[in-house]
């Protein structure tokens, strides 16, 4: 169980304010973690201690501190701190604010304005441009937070007009700092080292996850009357809510990324703890699915045909047993893709025959590949002296020529040498030996 108390402590709130909010740092030195950002000599260090605010973008996952670091800010050039949700919010809110940033500006003592706005990732491109001007005039410093990239999801007039730094999810020495400070004010029991390190791996670098949970159990430790929390009981209590991510932004999908890099680097260990973290985070099975049977034409093709049906096959079985029993058939796809020999051959075929068509003209289909299903099409030559491929010697027509009059060889399809792509190679040289031949 954690003893030793941290050196500072925030100032005491009335017992029934909200755990976060008691102890939501006041200065800068009270700020676990972001010491990249906050550290001696670090940038937004000397950003605070310039005596100049800056509009910034903060951009980290949630509960690492963006919101507590802005009202630092505000309090640090002794600001007016306005804050807008762009959940909540709209353009009447951010009209409210600059019309309050004026009065600030212009009244008895003359006070700048920081405006800080939540989520600014949800705003949509009017809403955003609607900054611009106070921006740059000067009328109040901007301060977004968002848990979405910037480069994305924020306008780049307004991206070009601000700062990004990137915040980092809290470490597991952070996390039992807050834990420590929780238990320092009286808001939390005893807390056992199983159950402790259960609950900061729940809380996933995650402050307020952190905090919410700490005072749902206190509550309930209180009521049950229940001395050092055990990691059975907080099992108890937690249930399905030990959840790992949201199944939404970035983590989400730099999850997922991680799971289709492993298959492709034929690591099946990596490959299946990845998959599992999806399941874990709440990921929908049949989502996974798909990634999986794209991973197959994508990184697998041709190489092992077979990796195609297995995906379909195990889709298709989830279909049928659904969770937690349809999962182990998607798991037995996640290693047999990973083990398979890899292809992007048909991928980058397919791709270079889009961007080709993409920019090329449209050729006429040459004459004897024309359907000539009436009498008068076949008066106008269509379909004269095409040669039937099976009526030939091992059902191959040498010599044939299927691309459009005049175009050379385009060279899409580039057969690796793994898996049955050898054999297709082999096949794909003696045919264009035969062609040759034919002169």
């Amino acid at each position: 169980m954690l003893s030793q108390l941290p050196s500072q402590l925030p100032p005491q709130l009335p017992p029934h304010a909200p755990l976060a909010e008691r102890l939501r740092p006041r200065t800068l030195g009270e700020v676990i973690g972001q010491q990249h950002l906050l550290g001696e000599g670090m940038a937004l260090r000397l950003a605070f201690e310039s005596g100049q605010p800056h509009s910034c973008i903060l951009w980290g996952p949630p509960g690492v501190g963006k919101t507590t670091i802005a009202r630092l800010m505000a309090d640090a050039f002794d600001a007016q701190f306005l804050s807008i949700s762009a959940v909540l919010g709209g353009v009447k809110d951010i009209r409210e604010a600059v019309e309050k940033a004026e009065l600030a500006r212009t009244g008895l003592h003359p006070q700048r304005t920081i405006m800080f706005v939540d989520e600014v990732h949800r705003f949509n491109k009017s809403q955003q441009d609607a900054f611009l001007p106070h921006v740059e005039s000067g009328l109040f410093t901007f301060i977004g937070a968002t848990t979405e990239n910037p480069s994305f999801e924020v306008n780049s007039a307004l991206l070009s007009r601000a700062a990004v730094y990137v915040l980092q999810p809290l470490t597991e020495v952070d996390l039992q700092n807050i834990v420590r400070r929780a238990q320092a004010i009286q808001a939390v029991p005893p807390i056992e080292d199983d159950a402790l390190s259960r609950l900061l791996a729940y809380a996933d670098g995650d402050a307020r996850r952190l905090l919410n949970t700490l005072e749902t159990l206190s509550m309930a430790a209180s009521q049950q009357s229940v001395g050092p929390v055990t990691d059975d009981w907080l099992l108890r209590v937690l249930g399905e809510r030990m959840r790992r991510y949201d199944k939404g932004g970035d983590q989400f999908y730099d999850t997922i990324s991680a799971l289709h890099k492993s298959v492709r680097g034929s690591d099946p260990d990596a490959a299946l703890y990845w998959f599992v973290r999806m399941l874990d985070g709440g990921a929908d099975p049949r989502y996974l699915a798909r990634r999986l049977i794209r991973m197959a034409s994508e990184d697998i093709g041709l190489a092992d045909p077979r990796a195609l049906r297995m995906a379909l096959d195990a889709a298709d079985v989830y279909e049928r047993l659904g969770s937690p029993e349809g999962e182990l058939t998607l798991a037995q796809c996640v290693i047999y893709l990973a083990v398979a020999p890899k292809s992007n051959a048909a991928y980058k075929a397919f791709n270079a025959a889009k961007a080709f068509v993409k920019k090329d003209g449209t050729r006429p289909v040459p004459m004897h590949l024309r359907n000539a299903p009436t009498a008068l099409m076949k008066d106008l030559d269509f379909g004269k002296g095409y040669r039937y491929a099976h009526d030939e010697e091992d059902g191959f027509a040498a010599g044939e020529r299927y691309l459009p009059e005049g175009m050379a060889d385009p060279g899409f399809y580039k057969p690796v040498l793994r898996g049955l792509e050898i054999k297709i190679s082999e096949k794909l040289a003696e045919l264009r030996r035969r062609n040759s031949a034919t002169g």
